[in-house]
């Protein structure tokens, strides 16, 4: 601030990660995107949050706070799914973990307020988007009021948030209050006793969803199908004293030159120098010749957020804009001729499910591509195959690797660029490996996930190991699965170490079920039933099960044997214990079949 000869700044960004000038922070984007407006930004990374007196290091902003806990939820960051703390933080300088409180955002907007009690608090990012409601919180076992009330902040900006942050300093640097900024879509606002329009949406109050699972998979039904730009209504969920949390309807998304413009912004593409000493930020390594080409994503998977967060609604770049990116990556003495991935949330989502989206909205009660591909569905995959092609051919570029995964069975739904579109990949776009999630085979658990059938998958497999075949390759897939996801049963997880058996698959990710605020399956954990539906689901809540169906699918660990036997016996199904455990499952050296399998 000295430097640039500012005697006040008008925003102070906090954020729980170190600083990373990077288009895949939110942090850099929100920042660079407000300087390139004008306004004086400071950002505040990983503050000392056990005093107030860190936040008074800019001094007052003339316009507010803006306040994020960083790229993840701070408690996901911090505890594993058995709510074990974590030794390893990647979003901090050498990895250290312990730079950041537990509930970061709220932690930080109380900070805030103590230092200056009048300035306004405006809270975003993924913490504060996919907690803006009441939600079930699985490390207090319990439903948490909207973190707007416990923050005491102002406003909530939830999804992407580019739109909304710019409204909102036009609205500040106009001279209106926070507290009557209200109008802005993709916010949520705290009011007493609100105006009422005839077409919001009253969810049942906090107290209500509190006390009654069924109210609570009401209140997660509404917000579902009102998360939509077209259809989506305000929302009002009412909290004690009259006091309610208004939600707006979403921000559009943004549209081609919008992104184009955000991600031609001079990002560094480094972390602040400040953290050298300490080895860098980790988080920084797998992204840093990474290329973002995608928002948004209509796969629909019930165990993910960025239907919550980013939204269904898919948008691109431009190739220019893409190119461009790259030929300034390839300037970079870092470079070494390696992009690492051409992405986003799915690779191969490079433009709207249907132009019917672009005018009337995205479907209510239906999905793109659950439980089939819908017949209206954009399957196109040329135009997404032709940027593979463009940054391939760039001077300077030597591989482009596709690794933020794909939707397989998308891909094959494309009855006419789909196999040409597999030729490129294996050829060209493939490090080795390939990123697929089939997340489980057996049909009731794949119905709750909202994930095709296995057969699907199957298919895939065979048309991927023909193609690599052709092609004289031996490249190898890596399939996601997940253990105790609702509606998995010990039986079910026991069906799917069988199929693993079978296929020669050795899943290197396993994750056993992890319920997040935001997602339909976590309302699924919490409720113990489907609340599309209403119809009840299994849901596996006791450790020792959970730990069992997890060591299913590593049967061929020798760690995991006690589990596993103790799994077949209470299955009744002492039979298999020979075919996973004997000397076929345990002592021989379990390889990749026939070019496809990992």
């Amino acid at each position: 601030m000295e430097a640039r000869g500012w005697d006040q700044a008008d925003f102070v960004l906090v954020t729980g990660d170190a600083y990373v000038d990077h288009p895949s922070f939110g942090a850099a984007i929100i920042g660079r995107l407000l300087e390139s407006r004008g306004y004086r930004v400071a950002v505040l990374a990983q503050p000392d949050w056990r005093s107030a007196e860190d936040f008074r290091r800019f001094g007052r902003p003339r316009l507010g706070f803006l306040i994020g806990s960083g790229s993840v939820d701070s408690m996901v960051n911090h505890y594993s799914v058995f709510k074990r703390r974590r030794k390893r933080d990647v979003y901090s300088p050498g990895g250290k973990a312990g730079r950041r409180p537990d509930r970061a955002v709220t932690v930080y907007a109380n900070r805030a307020r103590e230092a200056y009690g009048d300035v306004p608090l405006i809270i975003g990012g993924l913490e504060a988007s996919l907690r803006r409601l009441g939600h079930y919180d699985y490390w207090n076992d319990d439903v948490r009021r909207s973190i707007l009330m416990d923050s005491r902040a102002d406003i909530l900006i939830y999804g992407m948030g580019e739109r909304a942050v710019l409204e909102i300093a036009e609205a500040l640097e106009a001279g209106i209050e926070a507290a009557d900024i209200g109008w802005v879509r993709g916010t949520c606002v705290r009011r007493q006793d609100p105006d009422r329009f005839d077409d919001d949406v009253v969810l049942p109050a906090f107290e209500r969803i509190r006390e009654s699972r069924e109210e609570y998979a009401k209140s997660f039904r509404l917000q579902y199908r009102s998360n939509d730009v077209i259809r989506g209504k305000r929302l009002l969920e009412e909290y004690e004293n009259n006091y309610y949390v208004v939600q707006n309807p979403p921000q559009p998304a943004l549209e081609r030159q919008e992104l184009d413009d955000l991600y031609g912004l001079p990002f560094t593409r480094k972390a602040h120098p400040m953290y050298d000493e300490e080895g860098g930020v980790p988080a920084l390594t797998e992204v840093l010749f990474s290329i973002t080409a995608n928002r948004g994503c209509f796969g629909g998977c019930a165990f993910c957020a960025i239907t919550y967060h980013q939204g269904r609604e898919v948008r691109s770049r431009s190739h220019e804009s893409i190119l461009e990116e790259a030929r300034r990556m390839s300037e970079d003495p870092r470079f070494k001729g390696y992009i690492h991935d051409v992405g986003g949330p799915t690779a191969n989502f490079h433009h709207p499910g249907c132009r019917k989206q672009l005018e009337e909205g995205l479907c209510e009660g239906r999905d793109c591509l659950f439980p089939r591909p819908c017949r209206q569905l954009d399957t196109d995959h040329g135009e997404y195959r032709e940027l593979l092609g463009k940054l391939r051919r760039l001077d300077g570029v030597k591989k482009v690797f596709v690794r933020s995964g794909i939707r397989y069975d998308y891909l094959l739904a494309d009855k006419d660029k789909g196999k040409a579109f597999l030729r490129e990949l294996v050829g060209h776009h493939v490090s080795g490996t390939l990123k697929v999630a089939p997340e489980h085979v057996c049909p009731e658990v794949l119905d709750m996930m909202h994930k095709p059938s296995v057969q699907v998958f199957d298919r895939f497999c065979e048309a991927y190991r023909g193609e690599n075949g052709k092609q004289g390759k031996n490249q190898f897939l890596i399939p996601y699965f997940i253990s105790s996801h609702p509606g998995s049963t010990l039986d079910s997880a026991v069906d799917l170490a069988l199929y693993l058996h079978r296929t020669g698959f050795i899943p290197d990710q396993v994750q056993d079920f992890y319920p997040t605020p935001g997602t339909l399956a976590t309302c699924m954990y919490y409720t113990e039933m489907d609340p599309l539906t209403g119809k009840p689901v299994y849901v596996a809540k006791a450790l020792e099960e959970k730990r069992m169906q997890r060591a299913l699918l590593h049967f061929h660990k020798k760690e995991n044997h006690g589990l596993v036997r103790q799994a077949l016996k209470r299955c009744g199904r002492e039979d298999l214990i020979p075919t996973l455990l004997g000397t076929e499952g345990s002592s021989r050296k379990r390889r990749p079949r026939g070019g496809d399998h990992r």
